[in-house]
């Protein structure tokens, strides 16, 4: 990803404030995904053709990852470590889902697209995450 690209989605030309916004907008999506699972799991597991138990140990795992994410995100320079940490649970969150929907999940039709959009999602953040964080490490070296 470019450095321009970059800046354009970030809306900023500072690798540290878009790494910052990255992380704080993955927060933000996995936070209401989480509550979400946590508040309607019933409605929303039939519609996905999933366990309404599944949603909510899935939607407590996903607000306190959110939580962490957030906090991390509210670092005036997050370290590297952890935002490599977040990035390596994003892209394994993503193939896991897609191993899930392939080997032992049967959703309905709205849930298998649905899987397929969050792991496509949280994917495209750990590649925001990563083009932000080397860029940062670019102009600090």
């Amino acid at each position: 990803m470019s450095a321009t690209s970059l800046a354009a989605l970030a809306r900023t030309s500072d690798p540290q404030t878009a790494l910052r916004r990255f992380l704080a907008m993955d927060a933000v999506v996995t936070g209401a995904n989480g509550l979400a699972y946590l508040a309607v799991p019933g409605p929303l597991g039939r519609l996905f053709g999933v366990d309404s138990a599944l949603l909510l140990v899935l939607g407590a795992f996903l607000t306190l990852y959110a939580a962490a994410v957030g906090f991390l995100a509210s670092r005036a320079r997050p370290a590297a470590f952890p935002v490599r940490a977040v990035i390596e649970a994003n892209l394994g969150w993503a193939v896991l889902s897609v191993v899930a929907l392939l080997v032992w999940l049967s959703p309905s039709t709205a849930g298998a697209v649905w899987t397929v959009l969050q792991a496509l999602t949280v994917a495209g953040f750990a590649g925001l995450q990563y083009a932000a964080l080397k860029a940062r490490q670019d102009i600090s070296d």
